[in-house]
């Protein structure tokens, strides 16, 4: 996965509460375990027709909404099962935070380990954000602020080591793998 300090890009609305990882990425899709690829089935019961086109009053299928990054959600996003496929799906969909006033914590700790950026704030400013999903929105995860461009910031929490595995766009294992060298001196130190 990149790593990324900043994003700044519009967003995408869905203001439907109670969103489930099923409804993510329904559990037809799950018999694979590469991330690339699952994006095309993201929200697929609700972006695409029995008949197999598209649905063009679902928000990402919308070219207005081409290309951008941040989701804005209603209340309760990702609740349901603990499949990692959810947040593989929306990254490869190309999303890299979503904004909710409240995200299920293992949704929440499975986007972490895979490059997106849940951010929980107060019902009323998700709504505001809501009301102008063509304002350029700034995620500064080094910072852990969203800010607008009329100069609002709404500070997020963020853990140190899940700021530390986006930023250098790394998993555990990934960041346990990138400090090779001081486990294997501090091995050979703690021997003696």
């Amino acid at each position: 996965m990149a790593g990324f300090t900043t994003l700044s890009s519009r967003s995408v609305v869905l203001r439907q509460t109670n969103i489930d990882t099923d409804q993510i990425i329904p559990a037809r899709f799950l018999s694979t375990t590469e991330r690339v690829g699952l994006g095309k089935h993201a929200f697929n019961d609700w972006r695409w027709r029995a008949d197999g086109s598209a649905n063009p009053d679902f928000p990402f299928n919308q070219p207005v909404n081409q290309g951008r990054g941040i989701l804005l959600a209603g209340r309760n996003f990702g609740c349901g099962s603990s499949r990692e496929h959810a947040p593989w799906a929306l990254t490869d969909l190309g999303l890299r935070a979503i904004v909710s006033s409240e995200i299920a914590d293992i949704f929440r700790n499975n986007s972490l380990k895979n490059g997106l950026v849940p951010i929980v704030l107060a019902e009323e400013d998700v709504q505001a954000l809501m009301a102008r999903p063509d304002d350029e929105l700034t995620v500064d995860v080094a910072a852990r602020e969203l800010r607008t461009p009329d100069g609002r910031i709404y500070a997020f929490p963020l853990d140190a080591f899940a700021q530390t595995c986006l930023i250098e766009g790394v998993d555990e294992m990934g960041y346990l793998l990138a400090r090779g060298t001081e486990i294997s001196q501090y091995e050979v130190t703690h021997a003696r």
